[in-house]
């Protein structure tokens, strides 16, 4: 170890019961993540650790539980190798909630994976591969995993849109639609709450992990198939699933996989894709108030305020 190293990297270390640790560098993260990777003893690791303010050590936990469940489903993730729950009650060995699970080699940049020649032969798996996980993501048992609630989506981002008092009436109408033509309510599954191109690793050989399971909760299981095809997570590319593929193929990998529990009404679908689309441009309206209010100065979240008026056009283009 280093002076220049954070001051919890010889923690780390200790209860990994690792003599040597090296390489330890920050990645890019989300909002309520600090991501690190590193090598100990030559076995290549990724740490998370919540940022302050971010997520409490009750999420954490509860994404360490569901990441194992998800493995024993067969869902591809990287495997848990330690928590903070595990070691100290989750915050006094590195100042915070954290976990270290396997790093996954592999891209997760979409423009590279819907570009790059290096992926050129994984391009044409991917739509079936994911199929083939979000199958095996609502096969989970929810009974194994505790602190996942169901979510309403719909009653959830009509409240927060009402909170943030700006006008905006494309999704008011987008609102008014979704409410009048609601789908039958289904059997609560596991739903990933964010599988989309950018939480993906992506090797030549296709799909090699899922990622970013924070979003968790239960609800429809349309509501994951949704997601992947709302436009914004096409980046620039013309297929409907993820920029990479058609949704015939998705959904025909998704039932065969899922047995005769796991047929998808293509009216539900559209309009999971609908409500997915509204709740993006909603997402984009808190991240851009997240700057405005000097709450976290960045310019990344001022840019993806001035996506909301994409996200209210590939709105309405969706509504009959």
């Amino acid at each position: 170890m280093t002076a220049t190293l954070p001051a919890w990297a010889d923690a780390l270390a200790a209860a990994l019961g690792a003599r040597d640790v090296r390489g330890l560098r920050r990645l890019s993260g989300g909002a309520s993540r600090e991501t690190w990777a590193f090598d100990a003893d030559g076995r290549p690791l990724i740490l998370q650790r919540a940022r302050p303010g971010g997520v409490a050590s009750g999420p954490m936990a509860t994404e360490v539980a569901l990441l194992r469940a998800a493995r024993a489903a067969g869902v591809p993730v990287p495997g848990v190798v330690l928590s903070g729950a595990e070691v100290d009650g989750d915050a006094g060995l590195l100042g915070r909630s954290w976990m270290v699970v396997e790093r996954i080699e592999g891209e997760t940049i979409p423009r590279k994976i819907l570009r790059d020649a290096e992926f050129a032969p994984a391009r044409p798996l991917l739509t079936a591969q994911c199929g083939r996980a979000l199958a095996a993501v609502h096969r989970i048992d929810s009974g194994s995993v505790s602190g996942l609630d169901p979510t309403d989506q719909f009653e959830r981002f009509r409240e927060l849109l009402d909170a943030m008092t700006e006008p905006h009436p494309a999704f008011e109408l987008g609102f008014r639609w979704l409410d009048r033509n609601r789908p039958p309510v289904r059997a609560d599954t596991v739903v990933h709450g964010d599988f989309r191109n950018g939480n993906l690793v992506v090797g030549a050989d296709g799909l090699r992990a899922v990622l970013d399971w924070e979003l968790a909760h239960l609800g429809d299981p349309l509501e994951d198939l949704g997601w992947l095809c709302v436009r914004a997570w096409r980046f620039g590319a013309s297929p409907r699933v993820g920029g990479f593929g058609d949704v015939d193929e998705l959904v025909a990998a998704y039932e065969a996989a899922s047995g005769s529990a796991g047929a998808v009404d293509r009216e539900a679908l559209a309009w999971w894709e609908a409500m997915g689309t509204l709740k993006w441009g909603v997402m984009c309206m808190l991240q851009a108030a997240t700057h405005l209010s000097g709450t976290v100065r960045s310019v990344e979240l001022a840019a993806i305020g001035r996506r909301v008026c994409e996200v209210e056009h590939d709105l309405l283009l969706l509504l009959p």
